[in-house]
């Protein structure tokens, strides 16, 4: 896992900040997508990243809010 992390990160790094250093006819180009894709996709994980932990979140506030309302009318009861 932590050698696909640091592949991650170099070939992250080389295209978003060492790219637009090499002139466009370079053959390293080939090796990218287009660089509007650098922002595209890392805001595209955060999103889906952020709702993800927000869903879990509220259906675990939920979850518990019906249990305390579940001992709450047994003892009403």
């Amino acid at each position: 896992m932590l050698l696909v992390a640091g592949f991650v990160f170099t070939y992250y790094t080389t295209w978003a900040i060492l790219l637009p250093f090499f002139d466009a006819s370079s053959p390293i180009h080939d090796y990218f997508p287009a660089r509007e894709w650098a922002i595209r996709l890392p805001a595209f994980v955060l999103v889906v990243g952020l709702s993800g932990i927000g869903f879990f979140v509220g259906s675990t506030i939920m979850k518990e809010n019906r249990k305390k309302a579940q001992k709450a009318k047994l003892r009403a009861s």
